[in-house]
């Protein structure tokens, strides 16, 4: 048998949680064609693995690169850490369906440009990116938050039920086009004053589609338990599976809280359809004015629109510079995002090593300072946490970044190295695998990552995109079933 790439004696990590084993696998197409001892076949390109791990491409199921599929389509920030397929819309805001013609409110303006397009449907959306591909696979959730933008003038009230009603529409014409679930941010501005009966309401259309709520929740911080109810009590009622969103509990008073959260979520599971996923670091990132300051350890001016010339410098240290306390160095700096030092090492670890929890970056690639988790989430988890920590095993961290996503979100033939699974690989060295990202230097490509195949086709090789662009729109389906 011929095949177009033939990885030769690789330690295959095949995305399932089971022992990683020696040996080859043969790519025809875009497809997997075998696993296993391939001795007798022969490629047109063959990839000698010794010393290396083959494993299923990464699934990030929190992003916000909505707009950035259009703007840098090769996304290195995600290919150069082995990530193959994202899934965007999170947190609430989404770029389509997009029909006002308002300024977008921040947050949605950090992750939409009010100079990009308006994509009056998800239809449009996806055929844009059908029509200009980028170098990952890319699913979208549909933002409650839009869903508001679009059918209300004042979003400081609950909808009423003309309101309601008009985003149920749009939500399910864009669930019928592909939309993979409902994300909602409760914690922010745009969508604050929705009620739980309102979100329980819109959520109800989930359920004809099969599809998720996911959700960043109303409070992470003193409140977190409350939140955690409501977002049962949405699926439960609406007869959907929830999703937690980046599961934190922010704040000095909230550390060690996960032991509790952990078991409230566990207790939930056992009755209901509840999923989450993390981030694998103790700072968070989000709108300066989120009021997150007066929580954390110390905050990092990411972007400014009015002050550019701050990005990546700590807000105390602008505050001495202005004689200002820092209430009124926010306040100067508005619009602006922000990394905010307000998590605990040990629920980090926790909640990572929790046996549900998915890895995610939360990423937003914009600006000049992001959160180096846009860059190094993923080597991170594998290096620090599993290799240098110890936290969890190689197969089963591999398996929290691929199939449990894939099942979880239902992108079926991705996230396992099976035979006629989607091509979708990434070579690493065990060894050296490492996130080079700081928070001082936070665009760094990683180390470790040697080859990233997506549809079996290289987007990054010899620590550089390759300028292929082979991603395709994904949206839910079955998932695979474990063999």
């Amino acid at each position: 048998m011929r095949a177009d790439i033939l990885f030769r004696g690789a330690r295959i990590i095949d995305g399932t949680g089971s022992a990683s084993f020696t040996g080859d696998v043969a790519v025809i197409d875009d497809r997997i064609a075998a696993v296993g001892q391939l001795g007798d076949w022969t490629a047109n390109k063959v990839e000698d693995c010794t010393g290396l791990a083959l494993a299923p491409g990464f699934i990030d199921p929190h992003v916000h690169h909505d707009e950035a599929m259009l703007t840098d389509p090769l996304l290195a920030c995600m290919t150069s850490q082995g990530v193959t397929t994202v899934i965007n819309g999170n947190c609430g805001f989404s770029i389509a369906p997009l029909t006002t013609a308002r300024d977008l409110p921040p947050p949605i303006s950090a992750i939409v440009s009010n100079d990009a397009p308006r994509f009056a449907s998800y239809a449009d959306y996806k055929a844009r990116l059908d029509a200009e591909p980028t170098a990952v696979n890319a699913a979208c959730l549909i933002g409650h938050g839009t869903l508001r933008l679009n059918a209300m003038d004042d979003l400081t009230r609950a909808a009423d039920a003309t309101e309601t009603a008009a985003m149920c529409r749009q939500l399910d014409q864009a669930l019928t086009e592909g939309g993979i679930g409902l994300s909602t941010g409760t914690f922010y501005p745009p969508a604050r004053a929705a009620t739980t009966q309102e979100l329980i309401d819109v959520s109800s259309v989930l359920k004809s589609h099969g599809k998720l709520y996911v959700t960043h929740m109303r409070d992470e911080g003193d409140g977190v338990i409350a939140a955690l109810y409501e977002t049962f009590a949405v699926g439960r009622d609406a007869c959907c599976g929830v999703h937690v969103s980046h599961h934190k509990c922010a704040g000095l008073a909230n550390h060690g809280l996960s032991e509790t959260t952990l078991k409230i979520i566990d207790d939930a599971m056992a009755k209901q359809d509840v999923g989450l996923d993390t981030t694998p670091y103790t700072a968070s990132a989000t709108m300066l004015n989120s009021g997150r300051h007066k929580q954390a350890t110390r905050v990092i001016v990411t972007e400014s629109e009015p002050h550019p010339e701050q990005a990546g410098r700590d807000l105390s240290a602008i505050a001495a510079d202005w004689g200002v306390d820092l209430d009124t160095a926010v306040e100067r700096l508005l619009p602006a995002l922000g990394i905010f030092f307000i998590m605990d090492e040990g629920d980090v670890r926790r909640i990572l090593g929790y046996e549900h929890t998915i890895v995610c970056s939360d990423g937003i690639s914009k600006g000049s300072h992001p959160h180096p988790r846009v860059w190094g989430t993923f080597p991170r988890v594998l290096g620090h946490y599993v290799r240098d920590v110890g936290l969890m095993t190689l197969e089963t961290a591999v398996r929290r970044m691929t199939s449990m996503p894939a099942d979880r979100f239902g992108l079926k033939g991705r996230g396992r190295i099976t035979k006629d699974a989607f091509a979708d690989l990434v070579l690493f060295d065990p060894e050296t695998i490492a996130d080079a990202a700081t928070f001082e230097n936070p665009i760094q490509p990683a180390k470790g990552i040697a080859r990233v195949y997506v549809n079996g086709r290289a987007v990054w090789a010899d620590g550089q995109s390759t300028g292929t662009r082979p991603g395709r729109t994904v949206t839910k389906e079955q998932p695979v079933q474990v063999v």
